[in-house]
């Protein structure tokens, strides 16, 4: 039963536990850059952000899809497919937190994992399917 369970969500549970620690990764980076430094909330979500996505590109190359690139151009055309898409993803996560916490006076912590579950979500389908299929 356990073995049928790991087969048919063998990247679905890796990916949910390194998602978790990314999500960790950004909302600690957004918290201290926002509340402990005082940055403005946008540049701090933006910087979390980034750092969060580097975290999520090391852990699901290595440890949840299993990726191994055997040439510099297919590791760079990856790792450009991950950050273009992550990208895109952040988009997402910087109008939710612009809308959520400016327009509607909206709690910061609150927005932000709002924010992080559905982008947690976008980035599996992206990844899973696009980014780390297998060729």
């Amino acid at each position: 039963m356990i073995k049928e369970l790991w087969s048919k969500y063998k990247d679905a549970i890796p990916y949910l536990f390194f998602g978790v620690l990314t999500t960790v990764v950004n909302y600690v980076g957004f918290a201290v850059l926002w509340r402990v430094l005082g940055m403005n909330s946008q540049i701090a979500n933006a910087i979390a952000y980034l750092i969060s996505v580097l975290f999520a590109y090391v852990t699901n190359k290595l440890w949840v899809f299993n990726s191994h690139t055997k040439t510099w151009k297919a590791f760079f055309q990856e790792m450009g497919s991950f950050f273009l898409f992550r990208g895109g993803s952040w988009i997402f996560d910087q109008g939710t937190m612009f809308i959520g916490m400016e327009l509607m006076h909206g709690n910061g912590f609150v927005v932000k994992l709002i924010a992080n579950v559905v982008v947690v979500v976008l980035n599996y389908v992206f990844s899973k399917f696009i980014i780390f299929r297998k060729r």
